[in-house]
């Protein structure tokens, strides 16, 4: 899918809005047939631009008190073996990354002296502890500075929960 057409637009916002309306119900909204929304939306997912259906859940309600937001900067060796280490750094770490689903989203990121991060969520900080711990422990030798800062979730802090739909609700209007 090369450009994104209006109606593609209309229907992506639509879904992150609710993943749960009906390619009936897109269609009243949007004023077009039931059967180009169901077109459009196969085509959307065979592209890539939608990539699952997924809730979006309460998760201190779910058990999980902790996110955690963690910066990594890269342990750089000699400058001549940088890009080696930087592909160790990428080849280890996606093996561990796969096995940890408490992580909701990781990868490379630019600022503040960093190189990566993950986001992850925690049952305890004793949880979070331990999965610190496994990660010192299998990529320790591999990082040079590991930060993060822990979102008490069970708390009254969280003034807006992470929901795309704030983003859809602003470009549909």
């Amino acid at each position: 899918m090369s450009e994104l057409k209006p109606i593609d637009h209309d229907i992506l916002f639509g879904l992150m809005k609710n993943s749960r309306t009906s390619d009936r119900e897109l269609a009243k909204i949007l004023g077009v047939s039931q059967p180009t929304i169901t077109r459009r939306r196969s085509s959307l997912e065979k592209s890539g631009l939608i990539e699952a259906y997924t809730l979006i859940p309460r998760w201190a309600k779910l058990g999980y008190s902790l996110m955690a937001i963690i910066l990594v900067r890269i342990r750089v060796g000699t400058p001549g073996d940088h890009e080696m280490r930087y592909q160790e750094v990428i080849r280890r770490g996606a093996e561990w990354l796969i096995n940890q689903h408490k992580i909701l989203m990781a990868g490379g990121c630019r600022g503040t002296g960093v190189e990566a991060f993950m986001i992850s969520v925690h049952k305890t900080y004793a949880d979070f502890d331990e999965f610190m711990n496994d990660c010192r422990l299998k990529l320790g030798d591999l990082l040079e500075i590991v930060q993060f800062v822990i979102v008490n979730l069970a708390g009254r802090e969280v003034l807006k929960p992470l929901n795309p739909a704030y983003l859809a609700e602003a470009e549909t209007k």
